[in-house]
Parts: C-alpha cells; sequence; structure tokens
C-alpha cells in the first residue's frame, strides 16, 4: 500500500479512476493496477485468464461451502485473486463475511448455488473437474498429485469440512501433508497451498508473477 498519493500518472487512459488521480490511489493493488477503475483491473484479469486457457486450456474456478457463515471465507477469496482465479462459488447461504476478502471479490467474479446440486451442474456445462480439498478418510496426497486442467476445487467449512454431497461428487479428494499435532490446517492456508498447486501444475503458461 503507498502512503504517497501525489504521484498519479498525467494520461488520459481510459483505464483511469479521475477520482483516483484526483485524489491518490492508496487500495492494496499491485503497482501496474494504481489508479485503474475496478472494471478496468477486473477486464484485464478476465483477459489474462482467458489467454492462458487458450494456451493450455487450463481453468481454475474454487468453491467454498458456507453452511454456518464461516469467517475463513474471505481469506480465501483474498487468495483465489491473487492466484488468478477469476470465479468464486459461494455454494449455501448467500451472505459470507468479505471482512478478510479485502475488497479482493470486486476483482473477480463471484456466484451463488442453493446447493451442491446445483455447482455440479455448472462444472458439467463448462467441463470442469470438480476436486474436494479436506483431510478426510480416503483422501490422498497433494503434493505429488497433477491436477486437472479444467478444475474446480471445493473447500469445505473450517470446523466441519467438506459436507457429504461435496464429498461425493468429487472426482478425486486431496488432502495436504502435514508433520505436526494439528488435526488440521486453518482453511484459508489449505486453500492458497491447493491453488498455488495448481497454478505452478496445471497452467504452465503463467507468465511473469506481479509483486510489485
Amino acid at each position: 500500500m503507498h502512503d504517497d498519493v501525489t504521484d498519479a500518472p498525467d494520461s488520459l487512459d481510459p483505464r483511469f479512476d479521475p477520482e483516483l488521480l484526483a485524489g491518490g490511489d492508496e487500495r492494496n493493488v499491485v503497482d501496474e493496477f494504481r489508479f485503474w477503475t475496478v472494471e478496468a483491473i477486473r477486464d484485464e484479469l478476465d483477459a489474462r485468464a482467458a489467454a492462458v486457457a487458450a494456451t493450455d486450456g487450463a481453468e481454475l474456478q474454487i468453491a467454498i461451502e458456507n453452511w454456518g457463515h464461516d469467517f475463513n471465507i474471505g481469506s480465501v477469496v483474498r487468495t483465489a485473486n491473487a492466484m488468478g482465479v477469476r470465479r468464486v462459488h459461494i455454494v449455501g447461504r448467500r451472505r459470507w463475511n468479505k471482512r478478510g476478502a479485502m475488497v479482493t471479490d470486486r476483482y473477480l467474479h463471484v456466484h451463488h448455488h442453493d446447493d451442491v446440486a446445483s455447482l455440479v451442474s455448472f462444472a458439467d456445462e463448462r467441463s470442469l473437474a470438480m476436486v474436494g480439498i479436506d483431510n478426510v478418510p480416503g483422501s490422498e496426497a497433494i503434493e505429488d498429485w497433477q491436477p486437472p486442467a479444467r478444475a474446480l476445487f471445493v473447500f469445505g467449512e473450517e470446523s466441519a469440512g467438506l459436507s457429504d454431497e461435496a464429498r461425493a461428487v468429487s472426482s478425486t479428494i486431496r488432502h495436504i501433508s502435514q508433520f505436526g499435532s494439528t488435526r488440521s490446517i486453518n482453511a484459508g492456508a489449505a486453500a492458497a497451498i491447493a491453488m498455488y498447486h495448481w497454478r505452478s501444475r496445471a497452467a504452465t503458461s503463467n507468465g511473469p508473477s506481479r509483486n510489485s
């Protein structure tokens, strides 16, 4: 985040937001997108994801079950933004705690599904393999796994994990190997590891990361 708000570019670029140019941009965005409108950033990220899909046939979407108003959803959405995921699905309750998202949900597309069956229909229509992420009996380690190029990762709630319905429709369920005493890791941390694993294994034309 930038404290100096006096370095706005002198440009007529239509992607720039006049209010941000006048008052400064203190949003949590990489330098490349400073002073851009929300719509311009979203469109650019959509275009980049489409280019990866055209080159590799690769696309990752994620779904988060929200039966009990899970506070970790915002963190998962923020990570999805960082990993270039363009579509996030909330399954169950429509309302979710956005505080942890740090407004990153504005730069991607959030869809709601009343139940798992609706999510399955969406995935089938778009040829996305549904992959459950949870450390349940019968799950397999994610580390050496080659994820499908077109995937929909499904994450359960922090306390309950994946619902029985979500487990039943997953083509595979993967867990993150642990080496300590805790039974599970934070859902947001697990989601970050899983999304990064897909990004590094399935999307071979990632291009340079943007960490500025």
